[in-house]
């Protein structure tokens, strides 16, 4: 009977470990955003419109892209793989240049995907096309979090 009682408890616990794990994961995704949430998260271009100011709290990627974007349908599963990896340490923002023009415009953004990448203290820098996995890796870990700078201190 002790057996059969430790087998079920035992049971009933990876249960509960397999199903918890996929909703944390679940949180840890881009962001999308209006202007209006940008205004408030990124950039107020219209309170400030001569001088970069970033709002947010920790560094940031923001991808321009379109649903009819055969690229940006290529990065977007990259994008949502470091937004898990990242977790904590970086937000990982999304604007549709159709439903946002005006971002779009506001950025010059020309071609798609486009990427924002957004250091704390720092102006942003531009990249463009369907980057690979590694490229975003370097950008985050040398530009954005600047740890290559940490480790040789």
């Amino acid at each position: 009977m002790k057996k059969v009682f430790t087998l079920f408890a035992a049971a009933l616990f990876l249960m509960h470990v397999a199903a918890a794990e996929p909703q944390g994961k679940e949180k840890a995704k881009p962001i999308e955003l209006t202007k209006t949430a940008f205004l408030e998260k990124v950039f107020n271009y219209e309170e400030n419109p001569q001088e970069w100011k970033y709002n947010g709290d920790k560094p940031a990627i923001v991808d321009f892209y379109a649903t009819w974007c055969g690229p940006c349908r290529i990065t977007s599963p990259i994008l949502k793989d470091l937004a898990v990896e990242y977790g904590e340490e970086i937000y990982v923002y999304k604007i549709d240049v159709d439903r946002e023009p005006e971002l779009a415009a506001m950025f010059g953004v020309q071609s798609i995907p486009m990427f924002l990448f957004i250091p704390v203290n720092e102006n942003p820098q531009v990249a463009m096309g369907a980057l690979p996995k590694e490229s975003f890796r370097e950008a985050i870990d040398t530009f954005l979090l600047k740890k290559d700078e940490k480790t040789a201190l």
